[in-house]
């Protein structure tokens, strides 16, 4: 076992037994993320919906179809990236996540991308793209995702430079079909760093 799927695996035990938030009690699996440990592109959603938090897969639902074929169009699989979300559980009623639940769960996903060091990190959704911009010291460059996407932004990671690229989380086409259009010409941005 390589480095990086030791620290993978050490995040993912911490995750299982974490009770660090209400979540854990209402939880059916939790969601730690899913892909290559040598990824180039870490993609990051908000937190787990119903479908994830019975499989303990990040992104297997609706959106999930979407965000495959999001990869097929620019020739990229999906086992290529890594996936994950800044939550781990599910918030009941896919509510919005509490700042305690943030607080709990970003120590986790932090430690995952410099496990990973992927040259490029891409938030899904608004207000996955406003922490992670944030959280690199880009709160500046906050303007909500309709005039983010798509934008390439420099950050400095622990491990080395990276660009941090947000994308309209993939639901936005289950309910708008004219909306892929725009996801697929975010997601040709993107082709170019992996």
């Amino acid at each position: 076992m390589n480095q990086v799927t030791k620290q993978l695996k050490k995040i993912k035990d911490e995750v299982v037994k974490c009770k660090k938030c209400a979540l854990c009690k209402t939880r059916i699996l939790p969601v730690v993320g899913q892909g290559s440990h040598k990824a180039k592109a870490v993609f990051v959603g908000e937190a787990p919906g119903a479908n994830e938090d019975k499989t303990g897969l990040p992104f297997c639902g609706n959106s999930g179809k979407i965000l495959d074929e999001l990869f097929v169009s620019i020739g990229y699989k999906r086992e290529d990236a890594y996936i994950c979300n800044i939550l781990k559980c599910r918030p009941p009623s896919n509510r919005d996540p509490l700042p305690a639940e943030k607080a709990a769960c970003v120590p986790y996903l932090i430690k995952q991308i410099e496990a990973i060091k992927p040259k490029v990190i891409c938030p899904m959704g608004n207000h996955a793209a406003s922490f992670l911009l944030a959280e690199f010291g880009l709160a500046d460059k906050i303007t909500g995702i309709s005039k983010m996407h798509g934008k390439i932004f420099e950050a400095k990671a622990s491990f080395g430079k990276i660009k941090i690229i947000p994308l309209y989380h993939p639901a936005v086409a289950v309910y708008n079909a004219n909306t892929k259009d725009v996801l697929k010409k975010d997601f040709g941005i993107l082709k170019k760093f992996l």
